[in-house]
């Protein structure tokens, strides 16, 4: 059997029954998720990302193999950033704890299908047009500048943000309580609660993430051929940021200079991506400058939130 299509049924088999498992073992319904819970969960997911990484490594070899799980952690560090839009939107909707876990994984679902959209079309135009990838590093470069200047005070706000404004105009919606439900029927007519609302904000923004690490990812692996550790290194990423929610929901104000380590990461590819015509980085270069920033960032964070509490 051919090597990538062994890989990508091994891929689809390993995520239907992480699912089944995660959904079945890990969630229960209208239940609130302990941090141990949480833990285990993301316990679960990375060592399941591992042990795929170890999957292509003995399939497809090294060069595969370190290729995937950089481009995993570059996708895992951006999705971060996607958790503290998550906690506004939950709070700003004012979703019970009870119904996190529900609307959480739908949302994800929802978003991974966009990935998969996104990345096909990528890697379509990255097939078609080589200087593409100068496009894509202009403007990691540009998100990157603008993100780690960034003023700490302009913050997320759901009720200006493009997507509630768009499910506004075109959704018959209710501030009832949901009670669970994702639709109320009121004299004979449909309307959308405040979790129906969560779960297609969710997906809609993640497009906007989309933006920045699917370009990111490229410079990882700039292959088309080999799409399918893009797919399988974003949604495996994707996947784990529900039980990474729970992780750093009451932390998310303890890394105060995480912004800036993701920032710097994506200064870095879109200089990769702009000079890789004369300059070539080995891939485990980016590994090791994803692993040191945000390692760093995170690390530099509770330093600094440890030396301000104690004056």
């Amino acid at each position: 059997m051919d090597k990538t299509l062994l890989t990508y049924i091994v891929f689809c088999g390993v995520i239907i029954l992480a699912l089944v498992f995660d959904l079945g073992l890990l969630s229960k319904k209208n239940t609130v998720v302990s941090l141990r819970a949480a833990l285990l969960q993301t316990i679960f997911w990375v060592l399941l990302s591992l042990a795929f990484c170890g999957f292509v490594y003995i399939e497809r070899g090294s060069s595969d193999a370190v290729s995937y799980i950089s481009a995993y952690l570059l996708e895992w560090s951006l999705s971060i950033d996607n958790i503290f839009v998550f906690i506004i939107i939950f709070n700003f909707f004012s979703v019970k704890e009870n119904n996190y876990s529900r609307v959480l994984l739908l949302g994800i679902l929802m978003a991974v299908l966009f990935r998969i959209i996104f990345i096909a079309l990528g890697s379509e135009l990255v097939a078609r047009f080589d200087w593409i990838m100068y496009i894509f590093g202009v403007f990691l470069l540009y998100t990157g500048i603008k993100m780690f200047s960034s003023n700490e005070e302009e913050e997320f706000n759901p009720e200006k943000n493009w997507a509630y404004r768009f499910m506004k105009k075109i959704m018959p919606t209710t501030d009832e309580e949901p009670n669970g439900k994702f639709i109320i029927k009121k004299d004979a007519k449909i309307f959308f609660t405040r979790l129906a609302m969560v779960v297609i904000m969710l997906g809609l923004i993640d497009i906007v993430f989309a933006l920045d690490s699917i370009p990111a990812v490229f410079s990882v692996i700039p292959d088309p051929s080999k799409k399918l550790l893009i797919y399988s290194s974003n949604i495996f990423a994707v996947l784990g940021l529900r039980s990474m929610f729970f992780l750093l929901r009451n932390a998310a104000d303890k890394f105060d200079y995480l912004q800036q380590g993701i920032a710097i990461v994506l200064v870095f590819i879109g200089v990769k991506m702009l000079i890789e015509k004369w300059v070539h980085m080995p891939v485990w270069v980016s590994l090791l400058v994803i692993v040191v920033c945000i390692g760093a960032s995170i690390g530099y964070s509770v330093y600094h939130r440890r030396k301000t509490l104690s004056k």
